[in-house]
């Protein structure tokens, strides 16, 4: 601007002799002499000026570099960065409940066959048959001495030295985990645009998981596999939490396509627990499973007073059987999450999806196989991947908020269909010996409701779940460290208070900062919480029956305090 204005000053000045010179007459040449004068003075001086203020030369080279950079300028601000950090302590206390271990019975099975048939390995077939008659002589004492199969059975194990596992008490009293997740988002195309999330997530003082796995109520949830990938605390390595891309208005219509590592954990109404402002997933969180595949979506608008809806196929891979020898099929997930309303606070969700060819031992899971660590048959000592069946899986999920008052609720449906075995004769809830191939329906029901007094940043809540001896709730993906609530076969409760801190203004959209305090209580009716391996058994029948082993102790209640920090940047 100063610049610009001594031009103009200038080219005044330079104009002035002219104009004197035009309207002065001959007696006036003395006067305009010394105008001459002063104006020269005058030029000398604002040329000195300008002559300290640089060359404009420079300047219309700095005008045009910065013009020639501004195209990458524009390019970079197609990223968008966000994330989240959260630091969290929790308290255990946890017990088991008296049970036959597998490993024991099965050193007892290969001690009487040995004194039938000889020395082991045996042939399954064999082994099936021993079994049998195991249980035939078992029913036979049972009416004679008046007593259940199954104290028959204790009997004859207890000759051989093996009896139930005494109570094992679990407590860690400080257990504190660091997470950290940042996200991106780039359009490559008006159209299509590119989501991820990295995340690292760690226990302080461990580059392992410290807190796995405690009992069979933490099969499935406990190791680390691709299904739970970044939700346990492993170490400080930043790993792909989601990675897709989405191609939207497919066709100038509201139609969507979308491909990668999808958003499926943490899912609605888990939100509202976690203090989260919005959903942070696709499907509900009784399907809270990491898995890459694709979804063909709808878009779609009730009016003004309905407000939106959207409908989608979605299709994933939840295992990769790769060039298998043994004919082991992928384990894929298939099916509709229909959002019915989204409107404000008010959503209603319904959910149906199969899983199928159910595989026993995920990716980076293994399971020791007692019959053969014990020789009674032949083998490595653990169990082999094989193809179980298919599950079906329905839910319906609700979210409202009245006044202050955020209300929420979930309902859910699975039936698991059976159709083959693992070398260790296990099923889909069930074995050969024990309820076999049969179809077995499981249900879930959720509550909860959360009080929000604003005026003071300060949020309470509760919420109460139960599930059925035979329900399987898809969710090793949870945010509860040691176990998923939304499996438990038995009641599950949690109450909350989330307190948003004082922190002055919001810097980004994302911003949140908050601390948040709760208390979790778990009491366990059946085994096997978790997982769709092995029929579940009622916790209180575990020590009568030798055939009621477990892999690991079973627990039957525990107790979980938790404290975060949280921000959203």
């Amino acid at each position: 601007m100063v610049k610009k204005f001594s031009m103009l000053a200038l080219a005044g000045l330079i104009a002035l002799p002219a104009l004197a010179s035009a309207s002065a007459g001959p007696s006036s040449s003395d006067g305009l002499d010394r105008k001459i004068d002063e104006l020269s003075r005058e030029l000398d001086r604002l040329k000195a000026q300008l002559a300290e203020q640089g060359d404009l030369s420079d300047l219309q080279e700095t005008v045009e570099s910065l013009d020639a950079r501004s195209e990458s300028w524009d390019l970079a601000a197609r990223f968008k960065f966000y994330g989240d950090f959260r630091s969290r302590y929790d308290y255990l206390n946890a017990g088991s409940a008296p049970a036959y271990r597998a490993n024991d019975v099965a050193r007892g099975m290969s001690m009487a066959m040995g004194q039938q048939m000889g020395a082991g390995p045996y042939s399954l077939q064999q082994v099936q048959m021993a079994m049998q008659g195991m249980m035939q002589q078992s029913a036979m004492a049972a009416q004679q001495m008046g007593v259940s199969p199954g104290a028959a059975r204790a009997m004859m194990f207890q000759q051989m030295g093996i009896t139930p596992s005494g109570v094992i008490n679990y407590n860690n009293d400080s257990s504190f985990t660091n997470r950290f997740r940042l996200n991106m988002r780039v359009k490559a195309t008006e159209a299509v645009e590119f989501k991820g999330r990295l995340a690292m997530y760690k226990s302080w003082g461990m580059q392992s998981n410290p807190n796995a796995p405690m009992g069979s109520a933490y099969t499935m949830d406990a190791f680390a596999w691709d299904g739970n990938s970044t939700r346990q605390p492993i170490d400080n390595a930043l790993l792909v939490d989601r990675a897709f891309l989405n191609w939207n208005g497919i066709g100038g219509a509201p139609i969507w396509f979308s491909i990668g590592r999808r958003p499926t954990t943490d899912g609605p109404p888990a939100h509202i627990r976690l203090g989260a402002n919005s959903r942070m997933a696709t499907p509900i969180h009784v399907m809270d499973y990491a898995f890459d595949g694709i979804s063909i979506g709808y878009a779609y608008r009730w009016g003004a007073d309905m407000g939106t809806g959207r409908v989608r196929f979605c299709y994933g891979r939840g295992f990769e059987s790769g060039m298998s020898t043994t004919m082991l099929d992928d384990m894929d997930f298939g099916g509709l999450s229909w959002d019915v309303i989204k409107k404000g606070s008010r959503f209603v969700n319904v959910q149906s999806f199969m899983a199928a060819n159910l595989v026993n031992t995920p990716d980076g899971v293994t399971f020791q196989n007692p019959l053969e660590a014990n020789g009674i048959m032949a083998g490595d000592g653990y169990l082999d991947r094989a193809n179980l069946g298919d599950i079906l899986h329905t839910s319906l999920v609700y979210t409202d908020k009245f006044g202050p008052v955020n209300i929420y609720g979930t309902g859910a449906w699975s039936r698991t269909m059976a159709d083959g075995y693992d070398e260790a004769g296990n099923t889909l809830l069930g074995s050969w010996w024990q309820d076999g191939e049969e179809e077995k329906d499981g249900y879930m029901v959720l509550v909860g409701a959360r009080f929000d007094l604003d005026n003071v940043g300060l949020k309470f809540g509760a919420e109460f779940n139960w599930g059925s001896e035979n329900w399987v709730s898809m969710s090793p993906a949870h945010d509860d460290l040691y176990n998923s609530k939304l499996a438990t076969r038995g009641w599950a409760s949690e109450v909350y208070m989330i307190w948003d801190l004082p922190t002055g203004e919001a810097i980004s959209k994302y911003a949140q900062t908050f601390m948040r305090l709760g208390w979790q209580h778990y009491d366990y009716a059946y085994t096997g919480s978790g997982s769709w391996l092995g029929a579940p058994v009622d916790i209180d029948e575990l020590a009568s029956d030798p055939f009621n082993a477990q892999f690991y102790p079973a627990i039957t209640t525990q107790e979980q305090v938790y404290l975060t920090f949280e921000a959203y940047f």
